[in-house]
């Protein structure tokens, strides 16, 4: 079909672009930008976008998207309608199913899986060791000729330092990332929350700062003694934010993630306090012990959160994801020590990023567009060109005016972890275009 978008405000940072203009969609591709473009009687469907941001599909390079083995959970097919709802057209998926994807075979299942029932692309992550359990490498090699794009342990960290370097020196030859869940387990046994104020308070046992930040410091070191690349997962500390900027000074080909529960909520949210402020119906009111505010790594200070906001305007991070974990209601439904860490987050992503980054002056909207398209096709060596003629037409229209109230039982995912039910936010994807077909329409 043919597709015609007038009058938007094009900002496209492939190009360093932004004007207003239209965009002819003719199959999978754009065939022309400008002014005035086309005939809008010939074209199948024209699109008013005036007012609007359409910018290039984002990209969501952390999500866990369940299948195989915990469909009760979420599948690749309500997963990727999730994204899409959220305005991303690419999405990379962690390897902690039920098996692991720790071999050709199962690339190939998630690549042949998600051409079948996904509505954008899905590109696999593999795993760095055989069924995560950190003792020996996987079929590396394998995966990345069947179509890995990144290899990672992520939710566990590989604790063993002989194995990890043996891992980096490998991936040496395939320049391809290795994306670092980073969590000494030693120093977080036991724990379910940020050792702190509030755990004490609130008599949970707490996960410390250093055990993320010990990790980070081994793997920048492993990774510049192998001189290869590096991203580090869901940064969530100061100290954390601090050596990724050292190591980048000194010219390590290191990257760093943050998610948008990590620069807007603290751990105060545990008690039920910090989210209140942006609920105006009591209906709503966060409950102290919410299991939805347990992840992993944790929510963690104010000092943490300024810190990483920092690092978002400084550009030290590099890239916004949302660490996608859906849970069952049930699972979530627990004591807060025994609840499962992980929150959903492709639907509620980028209201989050315009409202508490962008909308707060933390970040320009160029910057943040960059963190969710540009940065993380960089880091993955993805083949995208933007808003120009003959690249695939992955768009998103988004409504930076509208404000709307996360409502999680009108989510597209199977999952309803959200910690951000009832919260006001301003900004949404209204359009998502991936491969030149309309996947995702906002009912306004």
């Amino acid at each position: 079909m043919e597709l015609l978008i007038r009058n938007g405000r094009i900002i496209d940072p492939y190009n360093n672009q932004e004007k207003i203009a239209d965009i002819l969609i003719n199959d999978e591709k754009i065939v022309d930008v400008g002014r005035k473009i086309g005939n809008s009687e010939s074209v199948s469907r024209v699109v008013d976008a005036a007012g609007k941001l359409v910018v290039p599909g984002l990209i969501d390079m952390h999500v866990h998207l369940r299948e195989p083995g915990q469909e009760e959970k979420e599948t690749i097919a309500t997963g990727t309608r999730a994204a899409a709802a959220g305005g991303f057209t690419t999405i990379a998926c962690m390897p902690n199913t039920q098996p692991v994807i720790d071999n050709k075979s199962m690339i190939e299942f998630i690549l042949a899986k998600s051409k079948q029932d996904g509505v954008v692309r899905v590109l696999p992550v593999g795993a760095i060791s055989k069924e995560l359990k950190g003792e020996e490498l996987a079929e590396i090699g394998q995966m990345i000729k069947a179509g890995a794009i990144a290899v990672s342990d992520d939710g566990r960290s590989i604790q063993d330092a002989v194995l990890m370097k043996r891992a980096f020196e490998y991936i040496r030859k395939f320049n391809i990332p290795i994306i670092s869940h980073c969590e000494d387990t030693h120093l977080s046994a036991g724990g379910c929350m940020h050792e702190g104020y509030y755990s004490t308070i609130l008599g949970l046992t707490g996960i410390p700062s250093v055990a993320e930040e010990v990790m980070v410091a081994r793997d920048i070191i492993l990774a510049e003694a192998a001189c290869v690349r590096l991203h580090i997962a869901h940064i969530s500390t100061k100290k954390s934010v601090e050596l990724v900027r050292q190591a980048k000074k000194r010219g390590a080909n290191v990257t760093c993630e943050v998610t948008p529960h990590h620069f807007t909520l603290t751990d105060e949210a545990v008690s039920g306090v910090n989210a209140e402020c942006r609920i105006q119906n009591a209906e709503y009111r966060m409950q102290g012990f919410d299991t939805n505010t347990k992840m992993n790594p944790p929510l963690r200070d104010k000092e943490d959160v300024e810190a990483i906001k920092q690092g978002l305007c400084d550009g030290t991070i590099d890239v916004i994801a949302t660490d996608h974990a859906p849970h069952t209601r049930t699972e979530k439904e627990q004591e807060y020590g025994r609840a499962p860490f992980g929150i959903i987050g492709l639907e509620t992503s980028l209201g989050l990023v315009l409202t508490e980054l962008v909308d707060n002056g933390v970040i320009t909207l160029s910057d943040a567009l960059s963190k969710m398209t540009t940065n993380p096709a960089r880091i993955l060596g993805l083949e995208t060109s933007g808003i120009v003629p003959e690249s695939i037409a992955d768009i998103t229209i988004i409504d930076p005016e509208m404000e709307w109230v996360v409502d999680v039982n009108t989510f597209a995912s199977k999952a309803r972890n959200c910690p951000f039910h009832g919260w006001k936010l301003k900004g949404r994807a209204v359009m998502t275009i991936a491969n030149g077909g309309i996947v995702w329409e906002q009912q306004i």
